[in-house]
């Protein structure tokens, strides 16, 4: 049984939004956990289905697997002699590495995460891709229970979880070991949990609102009429703050849904304490929930974020020996870090030098992705404005022109075979995706349902900061932000369509009917695009036939 999101929940500060429609809910914690896990099992199938190959370095895993290897085996990132790809390749990982750090200019969570699974499975294509493959998949259960919180229905958590698990760049990222698909893990993690703090805040807030009325004249005590209750302590909050720590530490993105769901909660909790009768609810909740909410989602993320440096932090002498003046440098005036020509410190001193050297460190990070990618290129760029369309993927493997009787190819005479794996998202998906994003800023205005604005939110923070670098190399792949957000945006509206009412009713009828045939336009759509997600060999011909625009080719 199916609900619409309700509209209720936000005029009422101490109940959950699912609580409002828990009759419309699928019972027990068994369907809801049994078939998200069911989802995610089959998504981890088809992630670790032939993950080893290509066996080769797909695009950019030829940095991040040496990265993660180094991470694991030496703490910090090592310089790799230049025949290093071909030699792992061929089974040989020994005396690959230099003694000298090499200038990474991300950072180093996701790194980690990829050498722990050349750890555990050793150093060929399907070690530096299972970490990949297992974390897409548990972010497939993430993307069930966090859809599920959101709209109250376990129903349309699963249909999102099952979308999710459907797209193209979710697929490709999960069998490759580059690091946005660990972004996109941890960002999901961390807006769970601020959504799970806003229930969580109104639900305590109703309750201490209800204990604070007097039992005879039922009239609410002084502290009530005031500020309202004071709630310090909020470890959904807290939670977020890890998240979103192991997010930024992933890539510096996740800073900008960071800040703009920050910016939401506190919103949200003004306007809860408003709702109880708080005088200047928003100035005095700034006070009251924006300071600890800072310190629990900003304070703790930044703790967090420096603690995945400790490697780093622990090899500082070698960055600032061969690191300390490097071609990023040059771009604030050649000035060397000012820690490398210091005398060593000990003890607490040593610390501070190795904080400072990682400041200057990260200036030059800052310096790579701001002044020197302007003068980059590459065939497979594309511009952010049209992500949302699938305007440009990325080839990230192809083997062209397979002879006829060769490699299995049975070609007609006269055409090739070919192999291609192509980062591009499943285009029904997101197509309709886009219909449903401007349906939810309608819904979002015009019923004054909060859960219409997540998803608005949720793609503003992380597709439109992009547009501001519209002239720089960057691909589409990093796409993979706003999808929980499009795919959370379909199942709204979906909800939206099948209304409040469990009655059969023509509109009800009507509304599964539209449903069913978009979820399972988008299943055909992930079988006929599945050959060139997985490599699969294909004749040119069959591969023309999925190239529905130029800009594919």
């Amino acid at each position: 049984m199916t609900p619409s999101p309700s509209q209720s929940s936000p005029q009422s500060p101490g109940k959950s939004p699912g609580q409002s429609s828990t009759k419309w809910r699928l019972d027990g914690p068994l369907v809801s956990w049994g078939g998200a896990l069911l989802i995610t099992l089959l998504a981890f199938v088809l992630r670790v289905w032939r993950l080893g190959t290509p066996h080769s370095f797909a695009f950019d895993e030829t940095y991040y697997a040496k990265h993660g290897w180094s991470l694991l085996h030496h703490g910090y990132v090592r310089n790799y002699v230049p025949e290093a790809d071909q030699a792992i390749l061929d089974g040989r990982t020994t005396d690959q590495w230099l003694g000298d750090p090499t200038m990474v200019v991300h950072p180093e969570v996701g790194k980690w995460l990829i050498g722990l699974g050349e750890g555990l499975f050793g150093m060929d294509p399907t070690g530096w891709r299972i970490a990949s493959a297992v974390i897409g998949s548990l972010m497939v259960l993430l993307m069930c229970r966090f859809a599920t919180r959101v709209t109250g229905s376990v129903f349309l958590g699963l249909v999102a979880g099952f979308l999710l698990s459907l797209d193209g760049l979710q697929l490709v990222l999960s069998r490759l070991a580059l690091l946005d698909i660990f972004l996109a893990f941890f960002m999901l993690g961390g807006v769970h949990c601020v959504v799970a703090d806003r229930q969580w805040f109104r639900r305590r807030l109703g309750a201490e609102t209800v204990g604070a009325v007097g039992e005879a004249a039922g009239e609410p005590r002084a502290e009530t009429l005031g500020w309202g209750p004071r709630l310090l302590l909020r470890p959904w909050l807290l939670a977020a703050g890890i998240w979103f720590g192991l997010a930024v530490g992933t890539k510096w993105t996740a800073l900008y849904p960071l800040a703009a769901f920050g910016l939401w909660l506190w919103l949200s909790n003004a306007h809860a304490r408003h709702q109880i009768g708080v005088r200047w609810a928003h100035a005095r909740s700034a006070l009251m929930d924006g300071i600890p909410a800072f310190l629990h989602l900003v304070g703790v993320a930044f703790i967090v974020y420096v603690l995945s440096w400790t490697g780093w932090l622990m090899h500082a002498d070698e960055y600032e020996q061969h690191l300390s003046n490097t071609q990023y440098t040059t771009y604030d005036g050649g000035e060397q870090w000012p820690s490398a020509v210091e005398d060593d410190k000990d003890g607490l001193g040593e610390v501070t030098q190795s904080l400072r050297s990682l400041g200057s460190y990260h200036r030059d990070m800052w310096n790579f992705h701001t002044k020197f990618l302007n003068d980059a290129t590459h065939p497979y760029a594309s511009k952010p404005s049209g992500w949302l369309l699938m305007n440009r993927p990325v080839a990230v493997d192809a083997q062209l022109d397979i002879a006829p009787g060769t490699d299995g190819c049975d070609a007609e005479e006269g055409s090739t075979c070919m192999r291609q794996v192509l980062l591009l998202g499943n285009p029904l998906l997101w197509w309709g995706g886009c219909v449903a994003l401007l349906a939810s800023v309608v819904l979002w205005i015009g019923r004054r349902d909060w859960r219409f604005g997540i998803p608005v939110i949720g793609v503003a923070s992380t597709w439109l900061p992009w547009l501001q670098y519209d002239d720089r190399t960057i691909f589409l792949f990093y796409a993979i932000t706003i999808l929980p957000f499009v795919v959370l945006s379909l199942v709204l509206c979906l909800g939206a369509l099948l209304g409040p009412s469990t009655q059969p009713s023509p509109r009800r009828t009507g509304a599964a009917v539209v449903g069913g045939v978009f979820v399972l336009a988008v299943v055909i759509a992930f079988v006929f695009f599945w050959p060139i997600w997985t490599d699969q060999l294909i004749t040119h011909s069959e591969w023309m036939q999925r190239m529905w625009l130029k800009d594919w080719i």
